[in-house]
């Protein structure tokens, strides 16, 4: 910290969040894109009021107007419409009010299985929230892989996003997407509605313990996942995923990553925070790590690439030898 003003306004930082999530419960920005919003009420007028000061909308003459920002990311159906992904933020809100028990224990203070299947709703709401975020992700990913034709895994593929971009972009390619059976069934649902059925088979599964047709892949792509896994369970994973891989295949990992410290970036660190306080092993690792249990589980790693805002992520790939 700098000075004393940055530790009050790390203090009071979740007002700001709280605007976010409340104003998107409200449909605050889609009414005012459309002319609908109306401030005569005391509420929804110091609500878009606190918007402004927070930057998400412009006020001029008693009015109210959506940033570009807002506009594309806060709005349904928006260029990079994201309000899915922060309902997922808003849902794990109550866990972070817990970080002092989770910091005492080292145990989640929250059950995986309460959104990956025991709850039906909450299930659904995550993998719409998982939905919204990888396709504003992938907009950005999907452009930084090569050209792709034959087969590709897709492990713990969640509600198939990844996978109806990826066989979009590559008219020659056909994927297996593998996750929970409740999650498995979501993706089901999004790849009908996009009428890629007969090119996107949706297993059921779990990528611990899944055995591969063996040499039976081109591709395997594990995006956004292994930040809940433990160093062991990694190696595990990426080495029946290369059992699965032919000779001279590639293995493609996205997630956020920090550098060797683990405390940077910033956002990385903390959502390191956030994957413990639901899940058993949930972490971020370093870029570094990740090569190395690639090393061990018989590859040979590639590059590390940034991928585009707004989300801060890292592709790794590598090469079954």
């Amino acid at each position: 910290m700098k000075n004393i003003q940055d530790i009050v306004d790390l203090a009071s930082a979740y007002y700001g969040s709280c605007i976010l999530f409340a104003a998107l419960d409200c449909d605050l920005f889609a009414m005012v894109e459309s002319g609908r919003f109306d401030s005569s009420g005391r509420g929804m007028r110091l609500l878009a009021d606190a918007c402004v000061a927070e930057g998400l909308l412009e006020k001029k003459d008693g009015r109210y107007f959506n940033t570009p920002a807002s506009r594309d990311a806060l709005i349904p159906g928006g260029k990079y419409d994201l309000t899915k992904a922060i309902r997922y933020n808003r849902d794990v809100y109550p866990a972070w009010g817990k970080l002092a028990e989770f910091a005492r224990t080292g145990k989640p203070v929250e059950s995986p299985e309460v959104h990956l299947g025991a709850d039906e709703s909450r299930t659904k709401a995550f993998a719409a929230a998982m939905f919204g975020r990888a396709m504003g992700i992938g907009k950005g990913v999907v452009p930084m892989l090569p050209k792709m034709s034959g087969r590709l895994l897709d492990l713990a593929g969640g509600p198939g996003a990844y996978a109806i971009l990826m066989t979009q972009a590559n008219n020659d390619l056909n994927c297996v997407t593998v996750d929970l059976p409740a999650i498995s069934a979501e993706a089901s649902q999004y790849v009908n509605k996009f009428g890629l059925s007969s090119r996107i088979e949706c297993r059921a599964g779990d990528y611990h313990s899944d055995e591969y047709e063996a040499n039976a892949f081109d591709y395997v792509t594990i995006f956004g996942a292994l930040h809940q896994e433990s160093p062991e369970d990694i190696v595990n994973i990426l080495k029946r995923a290369h059992r699965a891989l032919k000779k001279g295949g590639k293995i493609f990992v996205l997630d956020l990553m920090t550098d060797e410290t683990h405390t940077s970036p910033k956002f990385s660190a903390l959502f390191a925070v956030n994957m413990a306080l639901t899940t058993k092993n949930g972490w971020v690792f370093a870029d570094s790590e990740l090569k190395s249990w690639m090393r061990e589980a018989g590859f040979e790693p590639g590059s590390t690439r940034a991928v585009p805002p707004p989300m801060p992520h890292w592709i790794v790939e590598a090469t079954a030898i």
